[in-house]
């Protein structure tokens, strides 16, 4: 155990190298599939750490794996990412002002995510050759799992297949490991197509594309009632016509379709399809469908979330100081008042010490049992091999993911404590996994018992191709 703590201390000491990452990537924020100077950033920092770099996991151009081995043993995994937000640019400060109007931003941590287990991926591959001990170490650089869903093409790429087990962690409000489910999602763009007319006189002679979507989303809309609790159907309609005078001959809308299960989201995509039929002989117009991308659901693994709170609880807790606090408290006081006690509700969280602005306590259980809302790529890892989400503290409790901020915590150094806490939470375990041949034997045979009892299907079709 003391030989594993060298690998926190190691963590400390490197420590101004990795938020160093971490800042520069926040300064350079790129969105989905564009993240080339940022994953460059990445890659080179790991190949001078002796790691091998291979690019282009999936035919993703900014995607990159990064290898380093010392013999036989286990092979463990570092999942990262680094896209960005359109339209969240941000100061580091405690009120919303954009360094750049329209520009992107870090809204969800990407920054801090990835420079994390790469920051474990080091530490660990330190500690080996410091030990003796032998295996193999990867970081993946994956792009766009904002958008796009590139985890799904670097897995139908065979990337994660020979792991032992994998290590993500995701930014958030306080400290846990992730034990419940995430849903799965398709994007399906439903385009109809009619007739155009003049609308005034001869409506009688068109045949309307918008008709037809407004009709598939009122169907839509009673579908909700008879689906589970947990289905989520979002639409955003992306073209309606050109001019108010003019039948539209063309309109389309793009939906977001959530449930569990592969087959849960197979169904519901089959309802939605049959709606578009529906909508299309309501109005004599012509429809197709195309999935644009897709995740399964994420399923995290027990024993690895066992192992994981074992190890904060051996690290203790953050200690966020009176500065940050205080950096916390004003962002918090520019969000709308509830959104701290809506945080501690969902993730069943006691009330933090005097309702503190931030987390700093370690907590586990939180969300066993719970189907949570998001859908996430990294699911499709943990479908080939054990995976355990874990959440550290980044950022305030009262401010939302996919807001201003969250990109001004992001960085700076609340940002940087919850980054460092979960690399040195992951690097431990997988320097328990390495060590301890049981613990490991117990992960994997859970994840045959759970994840590889169960039918997969590929969320995104065989030939739809990356979109780069």
């Amino acid at each position: 155990m003391t030989e594993q703590h060298d690998i926190a201390r190691w963590l400390i000491d490197n420590s101004s190298r990795f938020i160093g990452v971490a800042d520069d990537i926040w300064a350079t924020p790129e969105i989905c599939f564009q993240e080339i100077k940022s994953s460059k950033i990445q890659a080179d920092d790991l190949e001078a750490d002796g790691f091998d770099i291979t690019w282009g996991a999936g035919g993703l151009p900014t995607a990159f794996v990064a290898s380093w081995s010392n013999g036989s043993g286990p092979v463990i995994g570092f999942i990262g990412e680094y896209d960005a937000l359109p339209g969240l640019s941000q100061k580091i400060q405690q009120s919303k002002e954009a360094l750049e109007d329209g520009a992107n931003g870090h809204g969800c941590g990407h920054n801090l995510l990835g420079t994390g287990a790469l920051a474990s991926a080091a530490a660990l591959k330190a500690w080996m050759i410091s030990t003796g001990q032998t295996g193999t170490l990867r970081y993946y650089g994956c792009p766009a799992e904002e958008v796009g869903f590139g985890k799904v093409y670097m897995a139908r790429d065979g990337a994660f297949d020979d792991l032992d087990a994998a290590f993500n962690f995701h930014p958030g409000w306080s400290n846990y490991p992730v034990r419940g489910t995430f849903l799965g999602a398709r994007s399906i763009h439903y385009r109809f197509k009619g007739r155009a007319s003049h609308a005034g006189t001869a409506p009688h002679l068109g045949r309307s594309a918008l008709d037809a979507v407004e009709l598939m989303n009122i169907g839509t809309n009673y579908l909700r009632e008879h689906v589970e609790d947990y289905v989520r159907l979002h639409y955003q309609i992306t073209d309606g016509g050109k001019s108010p005078n003019i039948v539209p001959d063309t309109a389309s809308v793009l939906y977001l379709a959530k449930s569990l299960y592969p087959a849960e989201v197979e169904d519901l995509v089959s309802r939605l399809n049959d709606i578009a039929k529906g909508a299309a002989l309501m109005t004599g117009t012509r429809f197709e469908a195309e999935v644009e991308s897709g995740t399964s659901c994420l399923i995290n693994n027990q024993a690895l979330a066992d192992l994981q709170y074992e190890k904060m609880q051996e690290l203790g807790t953050i200690d966020f100081n009176e500065a940050e606090m205080e950096f916390a408290a004003k962002i918090n006081s520019d969000y709308p008042p509830g959104g701290a006690d809506f945080q501690r509700r969902i993730l069943n969280l006691p009330p933090a010490s005097n309702y503190a602005p931030l987390i700093w306590e370690t907590y586990d259980q939180v969300d066993t049992g719970k189907i949570h809302h998001a859908s996430t790529d990294v699911a499709e890892v943990g479908w080939r091999t054990p995976l355990c989400m874990i959440r550290t503290t980044c950022w305030p409790l009262n401010a939302s993911p996919h807001s201003w901020g969250v990109v001004a915590s992001g960085g700076m150094s609340i940002g940087h404590k919850g980054m460092m806490y979960a690399a040195t939470v992951m690097a431990l375990a997988a320097a328990e996994l390495i060590e301890n041949t049981a613990r490991l034997e117990k992960v994997r045979q859970e994840f045959i018992e759970t994840v590889g009892s169960m039918p997969y299907v590929d969320p995104i079709p065989p030939e739809k191709m990356p979109p780069v």
